[in-house]
């Protein structure tokens, strides 16, 4: 289950020429796997099983609210989860001065508040970049090695645990969210 398993078909345009969310394959991985292997691999899965979850979907389908008055959205957990990389890989764990995305430290949740179908396909097409960054970033690293943020420890281990369950989460949600926009179950 590594990220370079991951693949996913160029976005398409539908009928119309309207932007669709590609077909993912989703990583196959080892179950004995050493544990750097074991966690890189499963982040893949949980990575890719969001997007599967938005296969062939239109940018307006992604944006949409399917409970209101929650501004949930596919789009909205798309910008999340790239928020959420970008915080525990780049900035807190390799302390990269990258800028903080959607309201991050402002007391602002404008991945969700701001996900829009105009800018759906740029968001889609930003976490992917994100993960590649954030691979890069803790790339050779051991997952015992140690950084802080706020005063507090923690090691690259627990940010892949933290990742995976993170991504466990949105990726429940993303099921909801998905059969309410199309009907769609187990995508």
């Amino acid at each position: 289950m590594t990220e370079s398993t991951m693949s996913a078909s160029t976005p398409e345009c539908g009928a119309g020429d309207e932007w669709r969310t590609p077909d993912i394959d989703r990583p196959d991985g080892s179950l004995t796997a050493p544990e750097p292997e074991m966690l890189k691999g499963m982040l893949a899965w949980h990575r890719s099983t969001l997007l599967w979850k938005c296969s062939g979907l239109t940018a307006a389908q992604l944006a949409e609210r399917s409970v209101p008055p929650s501004d949930l959205s596919l789009l909205g957990l798309i910008r999340h989860l790239r928020k959420v990389e970008r915080i525990w890989l780049r900035t807190r764990f390799a302390g990269e001065p990258v800028e903080p995305l959607h309201g991050f430290g402002a007391g602002l949740a404008l991945d969700f508040d701001e996900a829009d179908a105009v800018s759906a396909r740029e968001d889609y097409e930003a976490l992917i970049t994100e993960w590649s960054e954030a691979d890069r970033a803790v790339a050779g690293r051991s997952l015992d090695e140690v950084a802080e943020a706020g005063g507090d420890p923690f090691s690259l281990r627990f940010v892949y645990l933290h990742l995976i369950g993170e991504y466990a989460r949105h990726n429940g949600h993303a099921d909801l969210v998905r059969e309410s926009v199309d009907g769609v179950t187990g995508a």
